[in-house]
């Protein structure tokens, strides 16, 4: 009778132990399952027009003296403007910059100032326009003015999107969408289904030309080609279930 007794709490507790084995068990795979992961990287891109030119070159004389120089500068820049307004930009949308004026000196062999040789004015000008083609045509055709014995340097036009900060926004929302699809496909190939985000990063906006494949880690901002590429990405980290 006492054996009974006896053997009844020990199959109790036989019992009791292989149930909590299961149960822990049990909570240590939801936990490992909860702390798996899947990272997905997404990308997206988009061709953009830039609808803002900026056009600058810069008018350069020499003369004898300051005052020389001066005068010669005068009286090549009516020239320039007149081409720029024939062009159809008119004249109060051309932005002049401060002259510059400074000494051109001789140097003895040593490399030491012997005297002043003559004197250089300089005055950079600057026009933006939303007609990019527009920008491009003159930059490349504002050379003919040489020809007028005029000294003028241009530079290489600028090309600007100016909606370029919802672009940003908009592009970046598509990264991460791709990332999305790309972790519910990995999940899918192992059975197992996407669950919510746990963190994302968003790389670098390249702005680059269009089908070009520069790329730099500091991020790319090109201003030198009328149709671009923008290009985002996103790293995305979602658990699964």
């Amino acid at each position: 009778m006492s054996q009974n007794r006896l053997v009844l709490p020990a199959a109790i507790i036989a019992i009791a132990a292989v149930l909590s084995t299961f149960i822990i068990s049990a909570a240590m795979r939801k936990i490992k399952s909860d702390n798996q992961t899947i990272n997905a990287t997404g990308s997206a891109k988009k061709v953009i027009v830039s609808d803002l030119g900026i056009f600058r070159g810069t008018i350069t004389v020499e003369g004898s003296t300051a005052s020389e120089a001066y005068q010669a500068l005068q009286k090549q820049k009516p020239i320039i403007v007149n081409y720029l307004k024939g062009k159809g930009f008119q004249e109060e949308k051309i932005n002049f910059q401060t002259i510059n004026n400074y000494p051109n000196y001789y140097y003895n062999q040593n490399g030491v100032q012997t005297g002043i040789r003559s004197y250089t004015a300089s005055q950079t000008l600057d026009i933006q326009s939303a007609d990019v083609e527009l920008i491009k045509e003159m930059s490349l055709e504002v050379s003919s003015l040489v020809q007028q014995g005029i000294n003028f340097n241009v530079n290489p036009p600028e090309y600007y999107y100016t909606k370029i900060g919802d672009i940003k926004i908009e592009i970046q929302a598509e990264a991460a969408k791709d990332a999305m699809v790309r972790g519910q496909r990995i999940a899918e190939a192992t059975g197992r289904k996407l669950g919510a985000l746990k963190s994302a990063r968003m790389g670098v906006i390249q702005i680059t030309p269009e089908n070009s494949n520069m790329i730099s880690d500091y991020g790319i901002n090109d201003v030198s080609s009328i149709r671009k590429e923008i290009t985002a990405v996103v790293s995305a980290e979602f658990s699964i279930e």
